[in-house]
């Protein structure tokens, strides 16, 4: 199926004859359920409704250099100029103040105009043949950044958590729209017929955007991001309870098959589609999950490439799942991690995020590589925002020695999937305030993540209340540069 054939469902209007029924005092649903199970002998040999595959593999608009994405999403902004983006300057005038031109017009949640420049809290290392410069307080991502491509130009213009995370998520500050993974999901389908095609992960606790970072907004809820555990059975309440063998499960997902199709007939409502699909698709995962989260499968120099020990469940068993579930078809994973927000004490809140993180994001590179699917899988690793340049102190909120939000310049990187290796790109001014070469906005990101995977972020477009939507609005651009040519 080619992704240009695709029509957005039209609601039908609700049928007159249930509301005739419902007027009545007459029980719709004891009905139907009487309907469906009188003259059994008959419909027991009654083909099901055939329904298309809504999750079915489709062709992009043009050839793509990814099949799947997995999302390391850093909720909370890391420090740029602590990890990715080196400010020789700001160490020469730490402690002092910013030029004035700098500031004045700088919106900031918590820091005051007259704060002080803060220098970087790490040496920085050139690496690689590339010569990438990165912070000593990733020793882990230093040894692959031949591999990846890091940008130090991206910016944005929502300084609060919450509309800056759904923003990045879902190409609009407002709760209410698809996310990045459903879009995709929306456009190309999955290839696994057992998993979902969009997984969100999650340690650190919630994100400020909730649910609404990983939700399908006006789209078929078939297309939302299904939340897994990277511990034990990878969704809650996916086993049968006591007593309720696969032999009753089946037949109680037929019969309610059934009615739902009897209700689709009668309505064409899309939802009761996705309805039936997600009972199937739990079904599958049942028989799926098991092997899934079997780490006892991988060598033991795996696990400890990435860290695991015993009983963790954290990022470390998260980015080991995600490379399992794009192994098994699944086409995007978002791992979201929180904990980034720095406002105070910016040096010790990052060695303890990054004693979680690095080691784990750079085995996972690691690990599509060797295994041969780094080429088809891109990896991206980012938060919603970045820091300030200058410090975050106050004593009424008991602050110290941190960094206030700041979306006009931060970093990010991505490795795999089309992304040319050993890049450096973009340049912010000499104190890291603003980009002011190789500009990279939030939607360009998300159309350069779409490219990758073959859709025209102009092209995949879904009619909602008679307006058509797309992920980048009416803005974005694909960044060529950051493009492998060969």
């Amino acid at each position: 199926m080619n992704i240009n054939s695709i029509k957005t469902p039209i609601s039908s209007p609700e049928v007159t004859r249930r509301h005739f029924f419902d007027q009545c005092g007459v029980n719709l649903g004891a009905m139907a359920l009487g309907s469906l199970l009188a003259n059994s002998s008959s419909r027991a040999t009654a083909a099901p409704l055939e329904l298309p595959n809504p999750l079915a593999p489709k062709k992009g608009h043009h050839k793509a250099t990814a099949k799947s994405v997995i999302y390391l999403f850093m909720a909370g902004g890391p420090s740029q100029a602590d990890l990715l983006d080196y400010k020789p300057v700001l160490e020469k005038f730490h402690n002092t103040a910013p030029p004035k031109e700098l500031v004045e017009k700088l919106r900031l949640a918590f820091a005051q105009g007259n704060a002080k420049l803060l220098a970087p809290q790490y040496k920085f290392k050139k690496c690689g043949q590339s010569g990438t410069e990165v912070s000593a307080i990733l020793p882990h991502l230093q040894e692959i950044t031949d591999d990846i491509a890091v940008v130090r130009s991206v910016h944005a213009q929502h300084f609060n958590h919450a509309p800056a995370q759904i923003f990045f998520n879902t190409g609009s500050p407002t709760p209410g729209r698809p996310s990045m993974g459903s879009w995709v999901s929306y456009g190309l389908g999955c290839e696994a017929n057992d998993l979902p095609s969009y997984v969100v992960l999650s340690s650190g606790g919630g994100t400020s955007g909730g649910n609404a970072n990983f939700n399908s907004g006006f789209l078929p809820t078939l297309y939302s991001g299904v939340p897994f555990r990277s511990k034990g059975s990878p969704i809650v309440n996916v086993e049968n309870p006591n007593g309720i063998d696969k032999k009753l499960q089946r037949d109680s997902i037929d019969l309610i098959r059934k009615m739902n199709e009897q209700q689709l007939k009668e309505k064409g409502d899309p939802e009761i589609s996705a309805r039936i699909s997600a009972y199937e698709m739990a079904f599958r995962m049942q028989m799926r999950a098991p092997e899934l989260m079997d780490f006892s499968q991988e060598s033991k120099e795996t696990l400890e490439m990435y860290g695991i020990k015993d009983g963790d469940s954290g990022f470390a068993s998260q980015c080991l799942l995600a490379r399992r579930l794009v192994e098994r078809g699944v086409r995007f994973v978002n791992i979201f991690l929180k904990g980034w927000d720095h406002h105070s004490k910016v040096k010790e809140g990052l060695k303890g995020m990054c004693g979680k993180s690095d080691q784990p994001a750079a085995a996972l590179v690691k690990d599509l590589k060797q295994r041969g699917l780094l080429d088809e899988t891109l990896v991206v690793w980012g938060g919603e925002f970045g820091r300030t340049p200058i410090v975050e102190a106050n004593t009424t909120l008991n602050r110290s020695a941190g960094r206030d939000h700041h979306p006009h310049a931060f970093s990010m990187w991505m490795a795999g999937g089309g992304v040319k290796p050993g890049l450096t790109l973009g340049t912010t001014d000499d104190l890291g305030f603003n980009p002011v070469e190789d500009k990279v906005h939030v939607h360009d990101v998300q159309a350069t993540i779409m490219h990758l995977l073959g859709i025209d972020h102009e092209r995949l477009t879904f009619t909602y209340q008679g307006r058509p939507y797309r992920l980048t609005d009416i803005h974005g651009e694909v960044v060529h540069k950051l493009l492998r040519t060969s």
